[in-house]
């Protein structure tokens, strides 16, 4: 492959992987919207809502914590095609959830596919950037943003005038065709590389807590924010 096809195929990349973000994005977007009614359409009290929610995270943790594992056997672009089409049902899944105990599985499945397809995708967006040898990623992060203005502005009017379920099966369409399509484009490490399974050991670095309790205490803010 010449050095030009690449970098025509790297660039293909960029915005393909900037669509999954805008996904990504706009299914968290849309989940917003769908809170409230959640709470009444269960009949659940904010304290039950709360711990339902918190599931979620669980789910997305549960996922981040192999999804690395995965890339390094199969590399970025396979998992984020999986994540990818597996997160475009998870709002549809919240929706039809008809009582407490299955609306709790459900939010561990729509965590962990949403919190893997974050893992995979930032993978995927640090391949373009070695192949392109410039930044894409804050960019990347914009098309997310961009993609959560337009899941909770449209939620809201979707759900106000035509129903929860109905946007649920807008939002999983509208999803699903945009991730179906970019994931066409999306490049691949030029030789995954499995890591070697070793014994687990906490990190000796201070920094790495230090960046975790950053991490730690921005999500929570944002989290506030948007539940």
């Amino acid at each position: 492959m010449s050095m030009q096809t690449t970098i025509e195929a790297a660039t293909r990349g960029r915005w393909a992987v900037a669509g999954i973000f805008l996904a990504n994005g706009f299914l968290t977007g849309s989940w917003a919207p769908q809170i409230p009614v959640f709470l009444t359409r269960l009949d659940i009290t904010r304290f039950t809502l709360g711990l339902l929610i918190l599931l979620f995270g669980v789910g997305a943790v549960m996922a981040m914590t192999w999804c690395g594992h995965l890339i390094s056997r199969h590399g970025s672009r396979s998992v984020t095609r999986l994540f990818g089409i597996c997160g475009s049902f998870g709002l549809l899944i919240m929706a039809l959830a008809p009582n407490v105990p299955l609306a709790a599985i459900a939010m561990l499945i729509f965590g962990g596919s949403i919190g893997g397809m974050d893992v995979a995708m930032n993978s995927n967006a640090v391949v373009v950037e070695r192949k392109l040898s410039r930044a894409i990623m804050s960019s990347s992060h914009g098309f997310w943003s961009l993609g959560g203005f337009a899941g909770g502005a449209l939620g809201g009017y979707s759900i106000q005038n035509y129903g929860y379920l109905p946007h649920a099966v807008a939002v999983t369409v509208i999803a699903l065709a945009l991730i179906a399509f970019a994931i066409r484009y999306l490049v691949a490490e030029d030789k995954p590389q499995a890591v070697e399974q070793q014994k687990f050991t906490l990190p000796r670095h201070t920094a790495v807590y230090l960046v975790g309790l950053m991490a730690l205490l921005t999500m929570i803010s944002e989290g506030a924010v948007l539940d």
